[in-house]
């Protein structure tokens, strides 16, 4: 069997489909050489050096939220990682309020690399999956990377987007608008070996993920949605549905990427305030783009996510993705109301 590596697939996208340029590829190759770094502190969790990665990092992002070691420890292997090489003009992380400015004494490069370092961390303890999300903006002419309004573009103007799923195996899932390819990381030779091209989501379902523990928060549409589902093949849905949660979005998405499915993480009286809970930038646009170019939808309910002007670099949205056809049903019942 021929094996493809993500090197080579990137030069044929390049060369062959003319889909990128050779510093977009490089860009690409140096997040997935991160991502192996980062899958390697995982892999090590309690016995890695100066007492481990598990934990609490004793700090608090950007957004309030407690911070991992890990979640730490990510950021620090991508911003170091994506840094000198030349393709970059700046970066945005989660993690962190203001932007990365490529230091001058590096080359400036013509892209912006957001990233969310370690989607999911409070399963790191109990060993569940955890990811990595990243997204690749051109930088617009004359503007500031080290500012956020550099970084204020819709998601329709991704050039690049990805996520990589740290499990039994460690998989790297990425688009550059030609499709979406799947890649596992060959351990023992250090590699991402293509493995699936032309991912599809299935139009249609019969899983859903949200988180139930809402359910007395949410928005009247989504209730009469998910109670609909609940009534199974008695009710006006005609069918049983199974409902799956991971609580990290790289794993509840990947389930989608694989075998189709919906993923809902929508406003609700908790989160009313802020817009939402997931972040538009690091989590709900590269996710989009990602799951359209699978032929899936992704929407606020509303909305869709990639035409979402962002008004701030941590702008927080509802997030309805997957199956098409699924995703339609439950706009139509946020039209019903």
């Amino acid at each position: 069997m021929r094996r493809i590596s993500l090197s080579r697939y990137l030069i044929e996208e390049q060369r062959e489909r003319g889909k990128i340029n050779a510093d977009l590829r490089l860009l690409i190759e140096v997040v997935a050489r991160a991502c192996k770094g980062i899958a390697i502190a995982i892999g090590k969790g309690a016995i890695a050096e100066n007492g481990g990665v598990l934990g609490e990092a004793g700090s608090d992002n950007v957004q309030g939220e407690a911070q991992k070691k890990l979640d730490v420890l990510s950021n620090e292997i991508l911003l170091e990682a994506n840094e000198w090489g030349g393709h970059l003009a700046g970066m945005a992380s989660e993690e962190m309020e203001l932007p990365h400015a490529i230091p001058n004494r590096y080359p400036q490069g013509e892209y912006l690399l957001l990233f969310d370092p370690l989607d999911g961390s409070s399963n790191i303890d109990i060993n569940a999956p955890v990811g990595t999300i990243f997204s690749v903006l051109r930088c617009p002419e004359g503007a500031d990377p080290s500012q956020n309004e550099a970084f204020m573009q819709p998601g329709t103007e991704q050039v690049a987007a990805g996520y990589t799923v740290y499990g039994p195996t460690t998989q790297l899932i990425l688009t550059v608008g030609d499709g979406v390819a799947s890649f596992t990381l060959d351990r023992e030779c250090g590699s991402f070996i293509l493995t699936q091209e032309n991912l599809q989501i299935p139009a249609d379902t019969k899983e859903f993920a949200i988180n139930m523990s809402n359910m007395r928060h949410w928005e009247a549409p989504i209730k009469h949605y998910i109670d609909d589902l609940l009534s199974g093949s008695t009710g006006p849905r005609g069918k049983d549905f199974n409902m799956r949660w991971v609580a990290a979005m790289v794993a509840d998405v990947h389930r989608i990427m694989t075998r189709g499915g919906i993923f809902l993480y929508p406003i609700d009286a908790k989160t009313q305030s802020k817009g939402g809970k997931l972040r538009l930038m690091y989590e709900a646009n590269p996710m989009a783009f990602i799951v359209e170019q699978a032929g899936g939808a992704a929407t606020t309910g509303t909305q869709r996510i990639m035409e979402i002007q962002p008004t701030g670099v941590h702008q927080r949205v509802p997030v309805v993705l997957g199956s098409r056809n699924e995703v339609a049903v439950v706009a139509s019942y946020y039209g019903k109301s």
